[in-house]
Formats: C-alpha cells, sequence, structure tokens
C-alpha cells in the first residue's frame, strides 16, 4: 500500500478502508497545524497507478467473497477535495470496480476545496459515491480565521457547506476549541454555532488546541501576539457551543485532544452533554486538565 508520513483520519473512519488520494495539504499555512511535518513537501497528489495498484492489492488480500465487507472508502491526506472533478470522479470508478460493494466515498476537505467544482459536478460526485466529508472548519469567527490563516471566512463557510446541503453530500464539521485565545472563547463560541446553525452537519466534532513548538502560533505566543486560553475556559467553550446549537446533529469530541471524550446527539443529550462539561470544569480543573495537555506529545 502507497502510504506517506503519518496516516490521519476522523475517528468515525476506524473501520473504512483507508486509500491514499494525496499527501500533505495545498493551504500549509495555518498557524497552529504540525500535522504534515514529517512529509519532505507541501502536497503531493497520488498517481492514478499508485490508487488503481492499492485497490487490487486490497481486492487480492480480502479475496472474492472478502471485499463484500468493505462498505466505505475514506481516502486520505489532508484535503483530498482538492482533486480536480474529473480525477476524483476516476478515483470513484477504480473504486466501484475493485470493491463494487462499497457504498461511500469520504476525504477530509477544505472550504476552499468546494469552490473547484460547479453545482452539477457536485451532484454528480453524490451520484458517484462521495458523501461524509470530513471539513476542518475550525472556526465561525472571523478574527479567529483571518488570525490563524485560515484562508476562507464564516461566509465561505455558510456558501460552500450550503453548497454540499444541495447536492446531497454530507459532511462532518470540525471546530478547534481554544483558537480565540485566552478570555474570548465563550464569544467565539456563540459565532461559531450561529454558523453551524445556518447548516446541516451530519456531526460537529470539537477537538482541543494543542500548541506545539514547532507551530507558527507558538512564535506568536513568545511575540506576545497571543495568549492560550486555559484548559477550563476551553471546557467553558464547548459548554456554550452545546447550549448554543439548535440544529439536530451529532456531538463528537473523540480526539485525543481531548482529555475527555463527549458524545451525544442534539437536541436529545443537550442536558447530558452540559451536566458532563459542568462536571469537568468544577471537579476535574485546570490542574488536572493541563497535566494532560502537557503530556500529549502527539496528536
Amino acid at each position: 500500500m502507497h502510504y506517506t508520513g503519518t496516516i490521519w483520519r476522523p475517528p468515525y473512519e476506524a473501520n473504512s478502508l483507508l486509500i491514499e488520494a494525496t499527501a500533505g495539504c495545498t493551504h500549509h499555512s495555518c498557524k497552529f497545524c504540525t500535522l504534515y511535518d514529517d512529509i519532505p513537501f507541501k502536497f503531493r497528489m497520488s498517481p492514478i497507478s499508485d490508487i488503481e495498484a492499492d485497490l487490487k492489492e486490497v481486492k487480492e488480500a480480502y479475496g472474492r467473497f472478502g471485499t463484500s465487507k468493505i462498505s466505505r472508502v475514506f481516502l486520505t491526506g489532508a484535503n483530498p477535495f482538492v482533486l480536480k472533478y474529473d480525477y476524483l470522479m476516476n478515483i470513484a470508478e477504480l473504486i466501484h470496480i475493485y470493491l463494487p460493494n462499497v457504498k461511500s466515498i469520504g476525504s477530509f476537505a477544505r472550504i476552499t476545496d468546494i469552490t473547484l467544482k460547479s453545482d452539477r459536478e457536485l451532484s454528480l460526485l453524490h451520484e458517484a459515491g462521495y458523501d461524509g466529508l470530513t471539513i476542518g472548519m475550525e472556526s465561525g469567527d472571523d478574527n479567529v480565521l483571518a488570525f490563524m490563516n485560515k484562508g476562507y471566512t464564516s461566509g465561505d463557510i455558510i456558501t460552500q457547506c450550503g453548497r454540499l446541503d444541495k447536492a446531497g453530500i454530507s459532511y462532518s464539521l470540525f471546530l478547534l476549541i481554544g483558537m480565540a485565545g485566552a478570555g474570548k472563547g465563550e464569544e467565539s463560541a456563540k459565532l461559531t454555532a450561529d454558523v453551524c446553525n445556518r447548516l446541516n452537519p451530519i456531526l460537529v466534532g470539537p477537538n482541543m488546541l494543542t500548541i506545539y513548538k514547532n507551530s507558527e502560533l507558538y512564535n506568536e505566543i513568545k511575540l506576545g501576539n497571543w495568549k492560550e486560553e486555559s484548559e477550563t475556559e476551553k471546557y467553558s467553550e464547548i459548554k456554550t457551543l452545546v447550549q448554543m446549537l439548535d440544529i439536530p446533529t451529532v456531538f463528537a469530541a473523540l480526539g485525543a485532544s481531548n482529555a475527555f471524550q463527549l458524545y451525544g446527539k442534539l437536541p436529545k443529550d443537550r442536558n447530558k452533554l452540559l451536566n458532563i462539561t459542568d462536571e469537568i470544569i468544577n471537579n476535574i480543573g485546570e490542574d488536572k486538565l493541563s497535566r494532560y495537555r502537557k503530556n500529549l506529545k502527539h496528536l
């Protein structure tokens, strides 16, 4: 199998077949990100011959009947959805040839990736199996998005995810808790919830910001341009999100950056989630939460 560097996937893609479609990130400029520092280049598209070879290897490894158990493929790389329409369709065609029981194809995606496809192309990609994208929205706060150099605005999020809704492509929104900085988390959470409430994500997945010394954000801290939120403030931010989200969605904080995993369906489980966050803030406290963050050597 052709894999490059650390292979990242969402927690809920644990049972999906992972096929590398890209390596690295086309943007690679977010101030907090160190995920792809082990790759010696910014971005690379996988040759279609490598993708076909991997699918053939999977088919041979699973045997004639074993492949019937594979119903979903997750394309790896920071944002494979950036690939041109024709290339994504070529990948889908190969997947369906070698693994005819696959029902859906997912990947990570940037908001800017969606802008590269017409409405018709998005609809045809959905018909070909593309569904359940994971989008690193991070925040709905324009000041935060600009400072962290995300490369898009809250208005872009609303417009482009709305186009996915129209095309029938479902998606999950990953949030990064703590990006607003000390004293600004709860207000930023309200802005983020407002953006999410205008959309139809099947899942909202908050993850805690963890700052590493090789990030640009670490340099901003040393220069005095930004101050990190306390760990309890991060959980207050999560609490605000749970309070403000008024759409039916799954709320799932499942990544390793979260000291405590949270899972529930909104609005049904709102009170349960609020009680858990209160318990963490009031009875776990800053010292234990900070110890977890400091000991998190890698995501």
